[in-house]
């Protein structure tokens, strides 16, 4: 949400008004406060937030000239301008302008929160993809230790046989040794 640097910088300029309206100056430069005072990648949060708070204030005025406008029929007894303008609020305040704008503005403009969303997607399917090539090639190493203990079995028990009497067998391991030979030329 909003900080509390924001509400402070907020209060001070609430003040900073009050003051020039005191004094009769009207504030009329309207320049874009954010833009340079933070930083640029929390720039666009703080312009939607002052746009944010300019189109509530727009229908503050509204709300408020509306009232005015009814309080001065009624001071008239005008009832037939009193009733039109009571009808012309109630329907401002059925049709909801201002709803249809901001779901707009939410198709176009992702919010934090989507964001947010897509880029915890983004990580997760790094990991995931990761993880299976982790498991790749954890399966790989395992196969081909598989492969050489089958291969070691096989050298031993060719190696480690024993004649009638108890004697190691050098034929066998004559052959196996010319085998090797063989296969690594």
């Amino acid at each position: 949400g909003r900080g509390f640097a924001f509400r402070r910088k907020q209060k001070i300029e609430r003040q900073y008004r009050k003051l020039l309206k005191k004094r009769r100056q009207v504030h009329s430069q309207q320049d874009d406060q954010f833009t340079d005072t933070y930083p640029e990648h929390l720039k666009h949060l703080y312009l939607a937030e002052e746009e944010k708070l300019k189109k509530r204030r727009r229908t503050a005025e509204d709300s408020v000239s509306s009232e005015e406008k009814l309080n001065k029929a009624a001071d008239g007894c005008d009832i037939y301008g009193y009733m039109c303008l009571m009808i012309i609020t109630v329907s401002r305040m059925c049709t909801f302008p201002s709803r249809s704008v901001v779901t707009q503005e939410k198709f176009k403009n992702k919010t934090s929160n989507q964001k947010a969303k897509e880029e915890y997607e983004k990580i997760k399917a790094e990991h995931d993809r990761k993880k299976e090539e982790a498991e790749k090639r954890k399966q790989q190493r395992e196969e081909a230790q598989r492969l050489y203990k089958k291969k070691k079995m096989e050298a031993y028990k060719i190696l480690s046989k024993k004649t009638k009497k108890g004697q190691p067998n050098l034929n066998l391991q004559v052959e196996f040794l010319l085998q090797k030979i063989q296969q690594n030329t």
